[in-house]
């Protein structure tokens, strides 16, 4: 069973041409609804995939009896929610420009029920995006950690950031989180990766790097026709997780969501083009050849 701590959230996508300076305006070429959160998305496509998940997240009144709430039963997703009564389930405003790049504005709502929520003690957990402070209290109660810290990571202080590190054994981030990071505690990007057993830093169409043992190992991307980039970093998250607990190798893990993200990318919303296992083993020998697996423990 994997768990999934952070966010469940509607998510508001627009297209703009371009993304304004302050005190500009820009004009809404396109803006559809879906469902989001990095957490969900995550556990969505772990579900997807075939794997056991539970998602531990915080939802409001209005989730009981919506859409997304039969999604997920759809899915099979085990969920351990706070219900907070009187709050909307969180909501994201997103916005993305010609070029690729977003901008996202996020309403907390029931989340802001993690700073006073019990933490659990999990045996695998994956920590997306949630309050830091209830981040750090699980890693420091579970037995194995995947941490991303995703855009919250700007809220993050250094001792909170050096605390869930020194507990973390697989961190994700893309570079603009990487940097912050960096910032943050004023390591290196090489001392960073040298505090976690597995450290995968994503470059949006530019590929990904797992570090390991010293080492680094770029993983190219697939090539896909892009119609909406959000939600490519939860899948590929979704697809190494679901790699990971079959035993597979690094490095196929990281091309196994290399694979996963780039069904994702090609539709508009996190959730709506979600492969199967089969579908992601397809692309990936087409791309890759065979996925190699970790010899078997004796």
């Amino acid at each position: 069973m994997i768990h999934v701590v952070g966010h469940t959230a509607v998510d508001h996508i627009s297209r703009v041409h371009h993304l304004p300076e302050a005190n500009q305006s820009t004009h809404i070429t396109d803006r559809q609804v879906f469902f989001g959160g990095g957490a969900a998305n995550i556990a969505a496509g772990i579900a997807m995939l075939g794997e056991a998940v539970t998602l531990h997240s915080c939802v409001g009144d209005d989730f009981a009896g919506s859409d997304y709430e039969r999604w997920m039963d759809k899915l099979g997703i085990h969920r351990q929610f706070f219900e907070v009564p009187e709050t909307h389930t969180p909501t994201a405003f997103m916005f993305t420009d010609d070029a690729g790049s977003q901008m996202t504005f996020f309403e907390w709502g029931a989340s802001k029920a993690f700073a006073t929520s019990d933490a659990p003690a999990l045996p695998l957990v994956h920590m997306a995006t949630a309050d830091p402070d209830f981040n750090c209290r699980v890693a420091e109660k579970s037995e194995f950690v995947s941490f991303d810290p995703g855009q919250d990571v700007f809220w993050y202080t250094k001792e909170q950031l050096a605390s869930i590190i020194s507990n973390t054994d697989i961190l994700f981030a893309n570079q603009h989180e990487v940097q912050q990071m960096c910032t943050t505690l004023g390591v290196t990007r090489e001392a960073l990766t040298k505090e976690v057993i597995m450290a995968i830093f994503t470059m949006s169409g530019d590929g990904s790097t797992l570090y390991m043992n010293g080492s680094g190992h770029f993983i190219p991307v697939v090539p896909v026709t892009l119609s909406d980039p959000t939600g490519a970093g939860d899948s590929y998250r979704a697809g190494f997780l679901s790699a990971y607990v079959r035993g597979y190798t690094p490095l196929s893990c990281c091309r196994i969501g290399t694979v996963t993200a780039s069904y994702v990318v090609e539709h508009a919303g996190c959730q709506t083009h979600l492969p199967t296992w089969g579908q992601m083993l397809e692309r990936y020998r087409a791309n890759f050849g065979t996925p190699e697996s970790l010899p078997a423990k004796v």
